[in-house]
């Protein structure tokens, strides 16, 4: 008679209890990306403003942006005169809607405080700290960096960003960048500012913004927590993969560009050659910029949310 077969060992995973994880947990990684803005802000302002080729790509752009864009000047004109007063507005009753209707009153209050440091910030740097220096290329002599149009605009999205549900921020910062960098391209087709000024400008805000996430995140649990990508249609992950997708684009198109530029050789004066490629090359690089901060900024907010 055979003997019993020995049974097999079956091992059972414990289970492990689930823990909700805290919104915010994690600040350093805001710190850490506004420092990378303020870096990024310096890298702008030395290769833009200090160095002659700077110069002349960020003037080469902005000199062809009448035969760059002939039709848009005058819609993208009237839209740049009722910018302050659209982003105020679309800030404002987003803010007194999260304050009175959802009573985020600390967040709201940060939120407010983002847009008035943003501003003030470019204020300061634009007319009291930064200098152009005089490198025989600028057809104007003042500095211009950063826009301070440019940087209502990004600032009023990114606070509409800041103080919305997580399920609502992928959506909230694909519009919100779209729109900045509207914003910040109708500077540049109406020739008040050159691309760099916007790309400054979307740092400045960035870094408020970047600055204030932990204490919205944290000032209020209840409302911060994301129930995960796909969950409902202002979750979907199809915004942050536009922003991405808009982000790379705009950089290869600018990398393109600039190369075809340095192939062919550049017009010895800003504006002065047969196709408007700087012009492109810094709407591309506008389109970049503006595009990537809201897809990083989805990705750490996501990522920083609560978990129940």
């Amino acid at each position: 008679m055979s003997s019993p077969r020995p049974q097999s060992r079956v091992r059972t995973r414990a289970a492990v209890p689930h823990r909700p994880r805290r919104a915010g947990r994690t600040p350093v990684l805001f710190w850490l990306g506004a420092a990378l803005c303020a870096a990024a802000f310096a890298c702008t302002y030395y290769v833009f403003v200090q160095t002659t080729t700077g110069q002349f790509l960020d003037e080469s752009a902005w000199a062809e942006a009448a035969t760059g864009w002939q039709l848009g000047r005058g819609l993208s004109l009237e839209f740049l005169a009722l910018l302050p007063d659209i982003s105020a507005a679309l800030a404002t009753l987003v803010l007194l809607w999260v304050t009175l209707a959802r009573r985020r009153w600390r967040a709201a209050a940060v939120a407010a405080g983002v847009v008035a440091a943003s501003a003030a910030t470019s204020w300061l740097l634009k007319n009291l700290l930064l200098e152009r220096p005089d490198r025989g290329v600028s057809m104007l002599d003042h500095n211009s960096l950063p826009s301070g149009h440019t940087t209502i605009a990004a600032a009023a999205a990114l606070a509409i960003f800041l103080v919305v549900s997580p399920r609502w921020r992928p959506f909230t910062a694909a519009a919100g960048g779209i729109y900045a960098v509207l914003a910040g391209s109708a500077t540049l087709i109406n020739g008040w500012h050159r691309p760099a000024d916007v790309l400054a400008a979307f740092l400045v805000a960035g870094f408020w913004t970047l600055l204030a996430g932990p204490l919205v995140l944290r000032s209020g649990g209840d409302w911060n927590v994301f129930r995960g990508y796909g969950t409902s249609w202002p979750s979907s992950r199809w915004w942050p993969r536009l922003c991405w997708l808009l982000a790379l684009l705009g950089t290869a198109t600018a990398a393109v560009l600039y190369w075809v530029i340095a192939r062919a050789g550049a017009a010895p004066t800003p504006g002065t050659g047969l196709l408007p490629l700087f012009f492109w090359a810094g709407m591309a690089l506008i389109t970049a910029a503006g595009m990537l901060l809201s897809a990083l900024l989805t990705w750490l907010f996501s990522l920083q949310a609560g978990r129940t």
